[in-house]
Order: C-alpha cells, then sequence, then structure tokens
C-alpha cells in the first residue's frame, strides 16, 4: 500500500467545515478509511480584547483550505476534488503536492496571539491599577508584551505611561 501524506486543498472561503464534513461522509459512504486517513481545519486560539474585556475564540488558521492525510490515488484524488466547495489541490497545475515533514512541524500550536481593538492615537481611559480613571492617548502598541504607552497629561506636559492591555480601555 502506497504512504500517506498531508495534502492541502482549496475550498470556498467559509466552507471549510462543510468540505471537512462533506469528505467524511464520502469516506464512510464509500468506505476508504484505509485511503482517507484525517480530515483537518486547522484552527487557533485568539485571545480579543474589546473594551477591556478578554475573550478566546477559535480562528481558522488558514482561511479557504484544508488539509487531507491520505493515501494519493485515483478514487481518493476524485472523491476530494468533486466534493462540493473544493476549487482544487494546492500544487502545480492538477498535481497535489504533499506537505513535507518540516512544514508539518510548523503547523504544531502555535502561541495565542492576542487581537486588540485600538491602535495607535486612540483615545483611552485607565480601568485599573495606580492611574485608574487616568485618561489618555495611545502612543505605541507592543503586541509581544501586551503592552500599550500612553500620553498622560501631568502638571500641564504630556508624560508616558506603560500599561498591560487589559489595564486600558477605549473611550
Amino acid at each position: 500500500m502506497a504512504e500517506a501524506n498531508w495534502y492541502v486543498v482549496h475550498t470556498y472561503s467559509g466552507y471549510e467545515n462543510k468540505v471537512k464534513m462533506d469528505i467524511e461522509k464520502t469516506i464512510e459512504n464509500r468506505r476508504l478509511h484505509d485511503e482517507i486517513l484525517e480530515v483537518s481545519v486547522p484552527m487557533q486560539d485568539v485571545v480579543e480584547l474589546k473594551n477591556g474585556a478578554r475573550k478566546t475564540v477559535a480562528k481558522k488558521m488558514f482561511p479557504g483550505y484544508v488539509l487531507i492525510n491520505m493515501v494519493m490515488n485515483d478514487e481518493t484524488w476524485y472523491v476530494v476534488r468533486n466534493t462540493r466547495g473544493v476549487t482544487g489541490f494546492v500544487g502545480p497545475g492538477s498535481k497535489p503536492v504533499p506537505l513535507s515533514p518540516e512544514e508539518i512541524a510548523g503547523l504544531a500550536e502555535p502561541e495565542s496571539p492576542v487581537l486588540v481593538d485600538f491602535e495607535v492615537g486612540d483615545a483611552v481611559t485607565v480601568v485599573s491599577g495606580t492611574w485608574e480613571g487616568t485618561a489618555g492617548v495611545i502612543a505605541s502598541i507592543n503586541e509581544s508584551k501586551q503592552r500599550v504607552t500612553i500620553h498622560v497629561d501631568m502638571f500641564g506636559r504630556e508624560t508616558p505611561v506603560e500599561l498591560g492591555f487589559d489595564e486600558v480601555k477605549k473611550l
């Protein structure tokens, strides 16, 4: 039996989960368990920070793509290629190219990024800590440290203050 590899399938945007379910249904109906081993829509937990509230949501790592671990042959190619919502395999022309072991290893669970709903120049208010209740303007955002620098008015002049993402709220 040939070796199974991971392949990338391009889908209509927003149809990734539907394509996954349809392929899994076809695997059941045609008894292809030994040839199509796994169908995956890679998800990543992302922390969103809106109005000072943290919320973890699952987002697609690769919108418009589905990963399939399968043995490539005429039947499996036909089944996947003719699934509703699939536009084709990723690769030159009509020839699917399997992912390399390095590419597979790169898909390991990355660190969850934090998405914030503010940007440089936004007016914010401090919601906790020593500066609570103070209003300021965002001067810089350091996403890797999850900190913002705001300018606050202190004794008639602007003073930079560094705070955590969860310590400020957009006005």
